[in-house]
Formats: C-alpha cells, sequence, structure tokens
C-alpha cells in the first residue's frame, strides 16, 4: 500500500491543473521507458503506455488533470485519521488516485493499456477528442469515488452561457448607497454527486440580500469552476435601504462616498439570478439517483457586460436537451444572449460480461458491492459513443467532497481498490 501512496504524492507534486500538460508527460515518458513501455502522446495531450508487443484486451484509464480552486496551486497532503487531505486546497485524489494505481500497475509490468486522458474536469477534452484507437475489449475507468459501488452508468452534460451587456447611468436623485457584499468560506462540492446535499450556493445567497433590499447591481463576480458549487461571490450595488445579510458567511459594508451617477446593469439580471432554479431537477427515489440537475456554477461582470456560467447534468439525452433548450429560452427572456458547450452523452447502463466479472471479483472483496449509475459525467459515457463495442466498468476508492477545499481520500479504501484492481488484471 506504501506504494501506492508514495506515488500519489509523487505524482501531486507535479503541476496538473487543468489545461497544464507538460510536466506530467515527461514525467510519464520518463517513467514508462523505466518500466519497459512505449509512451505515445496526441494533439490534446491525452497518454497511452503499452508494451511493444502488447496483447491487451484491458484498458486502465483516468484522466490526469485536476480541480484547481486557485489557478497553478500544487495541493500540500495531510494525512490524518487514516484520510489524505489538502491544506487549503482540493487534493487531486480525483484522479490522481486511480492515476497512482495505473503507474503502479505498470511498475508490475502488467500488459494493459493504459490511457492517461487530459482535461476532463473542464468539458472531457482529452476523451472526446482522442486520436488513439484502443485494442482492449474492455475497460476499467479508475474515476469513481464511492467503495463498495461498481458505476455502470452516468449522466451527461452541458454547459450554457448567457451574457447581458444592457448598462444604464443614472443620476443618483434617490440617494442609493453603495455597499460591498462579500461571501465565503462556504462548503463548495462536486456539481454533479454533491448536488442533491443542500450545500449553499454563493451566487444565489448574493442575489437574494441584494434582490430583497431592492439593491441596484454594479459588480458581480463569483464562483470558482464550472463543475463546481460557488463556495464564494463578491458585489457592489446601491440600495436605499439597509441590506441584511442571508448567511453567516456573508458581510456587508457600507462604501462612505457618495456616487452623484450610478452605472447600473439591468435588473434583469438579478431577477434572473433570484429566480432560477439550482439544483435538482428531478430525481428518482426507488433507485436513489438524481436524474436531473443544473448548477448556477459562475458569474463575472466583464468589459462587454455580466456573463452567467451554468452546468446541466442528466441520466438521459433526450432530457439533457430539454434541460438545455428550456435553460437557454429561459436566459433569453432574461435579456442575456447565449450560448453552450462541452456537451458529452449520458451512459446508459449497462450489465454484460465484463460488469458481471468485475462484480463477481469485487464481492470476494466486499459483499455489499452492487452496480450503480451515478449523477456526474464520466469519459466512459464518451469511450462508450467512440467504441460501441468495448465494455465498461468504473471503481474507485472512497472520496468525499471532490471538487473542494474538504476533498479527502480514505488510505484504506486506496488499498481495498488496489487489491481488486490487481484481482481484474490477473483474470483479463
Amino acid at each position: 500500500m506504501d506504494k501506492i501512496i508514495k506515488i500519489f504524492y509523487e505524482i501531486t507534486s507535479i503541476p496538473r491543473c487543468s489545461k497544464t500538460h507538460k510536466p506530467f508527460i515527461e514525467f510519464l515518458e520518463k517513467t514508462a521507458s523505466t518500466y519497459g513501455y512505449e509512451c505515445y502522446v496526441d494533439k490534446v495531450n491525452n497518454i497511452l503506455c503499452k508494451k511493444a508487443d502488447s496483447k491487451a484486451v484491458l484498458s486502465l484509464q483516468s484522466h490526469y488533470d485536476i480541480v484547481c480552486l486557485e489557478d497553478g496551486k500544487i495541493p500540500q497532503i495531510i494525512e490524518e485519521d487514516g484520510f489524505l487531505k489538502a491544506k487549503n486546497s482540493t487534493l487531486g485524489a480525483d484522479n490522481g488516485m486511480g492515476c497512482a494505481i495505473m503507474i503502479a500497475l505498470m511498475s508490475e509490468g502488467k500488459d494493459c493499456e493504459f490511457l492517461f486522458t487530459s482535461d476532463e474536469e473542464i468539458g472531457l477534452i482529452g476523451a472526446n477528442d482522442i486520436e488513439f484507437k484502443l485494442s482492449s475489449k474492455y475497460m476499467l475507468n479508475l474515476d469513481s469515488e464511492a467503495e463498495g459501488e461498481i458505476c455502470i452508468g452516468c449522466a451527461g452534460g452541458v454547459d450554457i452561457f448567457g451574457t447581458n451587456t444592457q448598462k444604464t447611468i443614472i443620476k443618483n436623485d434617490e440617494c442609493y448607497d453603495l455597499f460591498e457584499l462579500e461571501i465565503k468560506d462556504l462548503d463548495g462540492g462536486h456539481s454533479g454527486v454533491d448536488i442533491d446535499k443542500n450545500i449553499p450556493n454563493a451566487i444565489k445567497l448574493t442575489a437574494k440580500t441584494i434582490k430583497e433590499c431592492k439593491g441596484k447591481l454594479l459588480d458581480i463576480n463569483g464562483g470558482e469552476r464550472i463543475n463546481s458549487i460557488p463556495k464564494e461571490c463578491k458585489a457592489i450595488f446601491a440600495s436605499k435601504s439597509e441590506p441584511k445579510p442571508s448567511h453567516p458567511n456573508m458581510t456587508i459594508v457600507k462604501i462612505d462616498e457618495k456616487s452623484e451617477h450610478l452605472n447600473i446593469y439591468d435588473d434583469n439580471i438579478l431577477n434572473f439570478l433570484y429566480t432560477f432554479s439550482h439544483g435538482v431537477r428531478g430525481y428518482d427515489k426507488e433507485l436513489s439517483v438524481v436524474l436531473d440537475s443544473i448548477n448556477l456554477a459562475q458569474i463575472k461582470t466583464e468589459i462587454e457586460g455580466i456573463k452567467v456560467s451554468l452546468s446541466a447534468r442528466s441520466m438521459e439525452n433526450e432530457r439533457l436537451e430539454d434541460i438545455k433548450n428550456e435553460s437557454v429560452a429561459l436566459l433569453q427572456a432574461f435579456g442575456f444572449e447565449t450560448s453552450t458547450e462541452g456537451k458529452y452523452p449520458a451512459w446508459k447502463p449497462d450489465i454484460n460480461e465484463f460488469t458481471n466479472s468485475v462484480l463477481e471479483i469485487y464481492k470476494i472483496h466486499n459483499s455489499n458491492a452492487t452496480l450503480e449509475a451515478i449523477h456526474a459525467g464520466l469519459e466512459c459515457a464518451i469511450f462508450k459513443d467512440k467504441f460501441p463495442n468495448i465494455k465498461v466498468a468504473s471503481i474507485g476508492p472512497n472520496i468525499f467532497n471532490p471538487h473542494s477545499h474538504k476533498e479527502r481520500c480514505e488510505i484504506r479504501s486506496v488499498e481495498n481498490i488496489y487489491k481488486i484492481v490487481q484481482d481484474i488484471v490477473a483474470r483479463f
């Protein structure tokens, strides 16, 4: 077990924020050479390692980029109470622990295709644009985050953007006061697997405070990543009445200077933020899984106007299209110009000989293991689309609160998963 943790420490010291590729590529090229593997890199920085005379029927796959809530920050790992955490940052166990397991298997000389994909956290870019043709009949993805659950299906997703450019300069005849609002240190979390946990949204709370004092918006910036529930937001607004904080973590400071004129944004921006239904849109009680959701992820004041970013997910492709169209229409009704990008398909649950074998092996180690579908985007959906005949399953250790400063990974769970992966590799 020390081997996996040691490798994880080593790769965590390498810059791996999304869009940062070269340091990890250079590390993996050297590592592959040491263990006797050929290493290939495609145009979007995916990395494929395999033996020159490979007869592999199994591909192991993880993405190597991590969510960095602060650009360029390298996690400082802390071991505490049986968990790995990071000091004031995300840990990057999502999906660095999967990468560590794959590198450990390479050190043992296993004849598999080892696929490390790029920029999963910002739209599954590597998987979407992969150039490699895999020879394997089976794929084991290591990006799941709950021990005992074998993922055989996941939600699809799409990112939705709106920009409102409507702005007016008014004379301050009504004696508006200016206020600066800040909310920070909320829990945050993954916009898929954590969307049903009633985690406060910093942007929604900001809009609530300004709207309920009949404020006028001058500037607003909030949210960290398109796939994270916003934990921070700042705003400057004008109001004739004293605003009331809508959360204990919110501070509001009155700006002493009086302004003769105010450069205010369209009220429809605030109206949209206030009324928008962030969170779960559909839930299957029998399966205990979120079916549809949408995350009010980011807002930014730019030169051309205020830009809003939303992230929608659904377990059904048809429903995902509906949510996208409904959200676009709603944004347009509130005066936003819209665009969408980053769509990836849902992975319809598929039980087959490979998933049954994975379940059989898993149950040797954990009799409570089950086949599950999750409300998050996995690259498996794209690989199933690109390689229709490949059989796919996804497993991983216990990782809690990914995409947030509270991210933690259970060390014992990593040990358990590694034994299971070794047995799967041995069979295939």
